[in-house]
Parts: structure tokens; C-alpha cells; sequence
């Protein structure tokens, strides 16, 4: 079973947005600073969480992203789906041509694995996931550790 990067790196950013949500809309740059993904990669993400109307966007000084909807209505595979991403167990990428061009004895078995997976993260919404104690304590950690970069690039600055 395979999940690219795009697909892990649009959950984490979304969860990030949601973790955020209550600081008004939230800079790609602050993303991608606290979660060690590249800007341009987040803005190609964020281009179509957009067009699937998970995020909108609010323009000028102060402008970021939200969540398009409250957290509870936003689930992972739908993240996943969004950024074109597909959970697939099979070897053949569900092209039916694992063995020598042909079906293997076992592709349906991983189609089978494949949906019941998806089922599984479409069971699982950006409130679930913000609402456990061990991703709270992660964004904490997380705002902590930039805070303090922060302060110290503004105690240098002042040197």
C-alpha cells in the first residue's frame, strides 16, 4: 500500500489549518514553517484543496487560508481524493496488469484492501484527529519550537 508525500503532506497541512483555525486565516508560510513542507508544494496542494472547496482563501495583508467548512465535515479521504491521491494496494495501480499484462490471482484481494482503507479514512474528520490529546501536544511542541525561533531571530535583529 502506497501514500505519496502530496497525499500525507495535504493531510498535515489541513490538520495544521484546523488545529489553527480559531488564529483567523492562516499563511501557507506559517504551514509550511511548522511542518517542514515547502511553500511552493503547499501552494500547488492548496490550489486544489481550493478548487474541491475544502479551503478558501482570504486575500491582502492578513490573508490566508481557511477551512472552507467546520472541521467535522472535512474528512481525510476527502483530503486524499482532493490532491488526486489515491490509496492503492495493488501492484498494477488498479490497471488489472500485474501478471505479464494480466490480472493476478490476488488483485482483488488489494482492490478489496484498497476501498476498505479509503472507508477508513473516510470515517475519520479534521475534528477527530484535533481533538486527540497526542496531536494537541504535537502542535504545541510545534508552535512552541517556532516561537522560539521567532525570539531569537527578534533578539538578533536587535543586536
Amino acid at each position: 500500500m502506497r501514500l505519496t508525500t502530496k497525499g500525507r503532506y495535504a493531510v498535515t497541512a489541513m490538520l495544521d489549518l484546523a488545529l489553527h483555525a480559531g488564529q483567523g486565516p492562516i499563511s501557507l508560510a506559517d504551514i509550511s514553517k511548522r511542518q517542514g513542507i515547502s511553500l511552493s508544494y503547499l501552494e500547488q496542494l492548496f490550489s486544489r484543496l481550493r478548487q474541491s472547496g475544502l479551503v478558501s482563501s482570504v486575500r491582502g495583508p492578513g490573508g490566508g487560508y481557511r477551512l472552507a467548512r467546520d472541521g467535522a465535515e472535512i474528512f481525510v479521504a476527502q483530503i486524499v481524493d482532493a490532491v488526486n491521491e489515491s490509496v492503492d494496494a495493488t501492484s498494477c495501480g488498479g490497471n488489472s496488469d500485474c501478471a505479464g499484462g494480466e490480472q493476478c490471482l490476488t488483485h482483488y484481494l488489494w482492490c478489496d484492501l484498497s476501498a476498505q482503507i479509503h472507508s477508513f479514512l473516510s470515517g475519520i474528520s479534521l475534528a477527530d484527529l484535533v481533538a486527540r490529546a497526542e496531536v494537541q501536544e504535537v502542535a504545541r511542541r510545534q508552535d512552541m519550537r517556532e516561537a522560539v525561533k521567532e525570539e531569537t531571530v527578534a533578539v538578533l535583529g536587535g543586536l
